[in-house]
């Protein structure tokens, strides 16, 4: 650490992308963040002079990096709960806690508490055995979705099975799941909300959310077509679940739109690709609004700063020089805005997105996706 500590230090354990989008905010805010990296070669430990290099798995490297913040906080959901409970035993402000976070890590745990809050829920078992998933599909109907219990994310660790055959393939994987009833779906939405420890909650416009191989590649804010009714909807949705989960910090709930009404898809309790679209196109970005809810000050404005934003997230291609193709970007739109993780480019990874603001919808989505496949470069070189 260069020089003095001149102001709140938070400590986020995880140094990807989302603890490198979050030093930007830290740095308005005169926050001092501190990351835990596995390596130095990760994303956010490229760019923030207070990088240590540890194992989120070992409760003493834990206590060695909390040391001196004035909160903890994650980019990810994997760190064991038994050891957040040894650090807020320890006096350290921990946020979300355990007792929170522990809804997005373990998704039986989350859907049990959805279910008894009365947040919807598609029909869903717990799982041991191929009996289970037979019984399950036979009162529900194929396809059955099988999902991990722990450890799934991006599309990962979800299985779609049509037969018991399948089934029986996926259960063989040794992946602890449990099983989901297909939801028919008629799109994705997300809702991005912030709630600080003394109670106060904001909620972020509704956004679409565009999947591809279990990626998302775009979100749309807000989300075209929907009816104010509908949007206060989902809102009240997201609120009440950080309310009754005791969520502190920023937490993404996603959901299907269904002909019969909305149904929570999955949890996320730190800053999430839903929400990029915050750095310019909301008066408070998620990483700024992150970071005010988790040392207690007064969360910002979540309104919007243009009638459409459209992030589409930038996926690496077969040419990895990125930065040959910035000059015909950049000239061909002088209002799109860029960003890059710092990874390096590898086919299909997610190493950047990019952001346009405007007033037409379809006009803003061709200018963001005209940028993103530009500088993902040609599909053959």
């Amino acid at each position: 650490m260069a020089g003095p500590v001149v102001g709140p230090v938070v400590g986020m354990v995880g140094a990807g992308q989302l603890a490198r989008m979050t030093q930007q905010a830290a740095i308005a805010l005169g926050v001092e963040l501190r990351v835990l990296a596995n390596s130095r070669d990760e994303s956010a430990a490229r760019v923030i002079v207070d990088t240590r290099v540890g194992d989120y798995r070992d409760l003493a490297d834990l206590r060695d990096f909390a040391k001196g913040c004035d909160a903890v906080t994650f980019d990810h959901e994997h760190v064991p709960t038994e050891h957040i409970r040894a650090l807020t035993a320890d006096g350290v402000a921990v946020h979300p806690g355990a007792d929170a976070l522990v809804h997005a890590q373990d998704k039986v745990v989350m859907r049990e508490r959805l279910t008894a809050i009365g947040a919807p829920c598609p029909a869903w078992a717990k799982i041991s055995g191929e009996a289970d998933v037979d019984a399950f599909a036979e009162e529900h109907g194929w396809p059955v979705v099988l999902k991990a219990v722990r450890g799934g994310y991006d599309g990962r660790g979800v299985w779609v099975c049509s037969s018991i055959e399948e089934a029986r393939e996926t259960l063989g994987h040794g992946v602890p799941v449990y099983a989901e009833a297909f939801v028919p779906f008629e799109r994705e939405l997300a809702v991005l909300v912030a709630r600080s420890p003394h109670g106060q909650g904001v909620s972020y416009p509704v956004v679409e959310t565009v999947q591809k191989d279990g990626i998302c590649v775009e979100v749309i804010a807000p989300a075209p077509n929907l009816s104010d009714e509908e949007a206060a909807a989902a809102q009240h949705i997201a609120l009440k679940i950080a309310r009754e989960l005791g969520v502190t910090g920023l937490l993404a709930v996603e959901m299907f739109a269904t002909k019969a009404g909305l149904i929570v898809n999955e949890l996320a309790m730190r800053p999430h690709n839903s929400g990029h679209w915050t750095i310019e196109g909301a008066r408070t970005s998620q990483f700024e609004q992150h970071l005010r809810a988790v040392l207690n000050l007064p969360l910002g404005s979540p309104s919007l700063t243009a009638p459409v934003v459209v992030m589409a997230n930038l996926l690496g291609g077969p040419d990895p020089d990125v930065f040959s193709r910035y000059e015909h970007v950049l000239a061909n739109d002088p209002g799109i805005k860029i960003h890059f993780y710092g990874k390096e480019v590898r086919p299909g990874r997610k190493i950047g997105h990019v952001t346009a603001l405007g007033t037409d919808l379809d006009e803003v989505r061709a200018r963001a996706w005209h940028a993103a496949d530009c500088l993902r470069g040609p599909a053959d070189v």
